[in-house]
């Protein structure tokens, strides 16, 4: 199978608890709207032209799904765990996405802000549009921030 060209994508964010880091992972993936999904993780680029989906589509369960994505585990009751996916977009070319984990959303939005706007700077790029995509949880038992640029076609 040859892929081609995404031509959409969505930012979305999970947090949750579960029984064990795997389930925790698993509800988070399930608060964010793609729990049912394969993903397929990607490094950092934003394809020219991708286009921002208001919602997720409807994508069959166990499909292979392209996405960049961060996660950030924590088994200690009362910490605080974070997760956070920024989008830099030029006005027209490719963009760059990152992802930062943490101990607040605070921190880890502000993180990936200076790590999108080094990576443009470090490629001459002129950052356009900015974009967070973020999670936080206060652990009860075990629990799970996620952040997640899903690329889809369509």
């Amino acid at each position: 199978m040859l892929w081609t060209l995404p031509t959409s994508y969505w930012p979305t964010s999970g947090q949750s608890e579960g029984i064990t880091p795997l389930n925790a992972f698993d509800n988070a993936l399930l608060r964010a709207g793609i729990g049912n999904l394969n993903l397929v993780k990607l490094s950092s680029v934003l394809p020219a032209g991708a286009v921002r989906l208001a919602e997720a589509p409807v994508i069959a369960p166990g499909s292979l799904v392209p996405t960049v994505y961060t996660t950030k585990t924590g088994t200690k009751p009362g910490e605080v765990v974070a997760a956070a996916v920024g989008i830099g977009r030029q006005r027209e070319g490719h963009g760059m996405i990152y992802e930062c984990t943490g101990a607040s959303r605070e921190a880890v939005e502000s993180q990936v802000r200076r790590m999108v706007e080094e990576s443009f700077a470090q490629r001459g790029y002129e950052l356009h549009d900015f974009l967070v995509a973020s999670a936080e949880h206060r652990v009860e038992s075990v629990g799970c921030a996620l952040a997640a640029v899903v690329l889809w076609w369509g």
